[in-house]
């Protein structure tokens, strides 16, 4: 009964307390003016909503990677190895984006919890280009593949397919970063990432040549690859660009999934 007493007290002097700077607090506000209180109330009826519903406003970093470029480049490949393990090689172009969301084959023995990406294959028939257009302001990366094997006959076709993807207005102004993956490198008549750099870089640099040459009216909505003076490589660009190697036939594909793991945490 004691301790009973004890806190009977201790809860009537705390609400006394209370009752004595509320009645301080009223005080106060009857000393503001008007007009300054007026103000005051103002100010927090904009603040405290615009706290509340921050959060709920504040945009979530995107967890998309494009796969993109040339038909017959192996996209599909190593869109199912880096989903399942396995490759897997159709007989027919596909005319459909090829999606999931899921955590990488590698990563499947992990005891951690890992956070899925969502994983786009851009079909890269010509006729699908404004397909791609709608993907790219989604991505937070973007895997250009190449056919190292097949490299050079598709050089010129495979330049202009890239060049339009690092003038797109969304892919500059978000800084979104490019690697070009030069697949099948598996085979002895494949050619080099440093080749295939530099050949891409040329046939860029002839195109930024031939746009400059047309009239500033019919390219006023083009973003342009560094001075046109000087020679091009993908150093100039305003988004971060890497060339790596891969064999979506035989798995090596540590190189892309390490870039998908750079762009979306795990």
């Amino acid at each position: 009964m004691e301790g009973m007493e004890q806190w009977k007290v201790m809860i009537e002097n705390g609400a006394d307390q209370i009752l004595q700077l509320l009645a301080q607090f009223i005080q106060y506000v009857r000393q503001i003016p008007p007009t300054e209180l007026y103000a005051g109330i103002a100010v927090l009826a904009i603040t405290v909503p615009f706290l509340l519903l921050f959060p709920l406003f504040k945009r979530k970093k995107s967890n998309t990677i494009l796969l993109s470029g040339l038909s017959g480049s192996g996209k599909t490949v190593l869109f199912h190895q880096l989903r399942d393990g396995s490759f897997h090689q159709g007989t027919v172009t596909s005319m459909e984006p090829n999606e999931g969301t899921f955590i990488l084959h590698s990563e499947i023995t992990k005891q951690e919890k890992i956070k899925p990406f969502h994983l786009v294959d851009v079909p890269g028939h010509s006729r699908l280009l404004p397909k791609l257009e709608e993907y790219l302001p989604q991505a937070t990366g973007i895997v250009f593949v190449v056919d190292a094997l097949e490299f050079l006959p598709k050089c010129r076709a495979a330049s202009e397919y890239l060049y339009g993807i690092l003038t797109n207005a969304s892919v500059v102004k978000k800084k979104i970063p490019v690697l070009i993956l030069c697949n099948k490198t598996d085979k002895v008549t494949a050619h080099t990432k440093d080749f295939i750099r530099k050949q891409m870089e040329k046939e860029i640099d002839k195109l930024r040549q031939s746009r400059n040459a047309i009239s500033e009216a019919d390219i006023v909505s083009e973003v342009t690859l560094g001075d046109p003076e000087v020679a091009f490589s993908f150093s100039v660009c305003q988004n971060r660009v890497t060339v790596a190697e891969a064999s979506g036939l035989t798995g090596d594909v540590l190189q892309v999934e390490e870039f998908i793991r750079e762009h979306v945490k795990p």
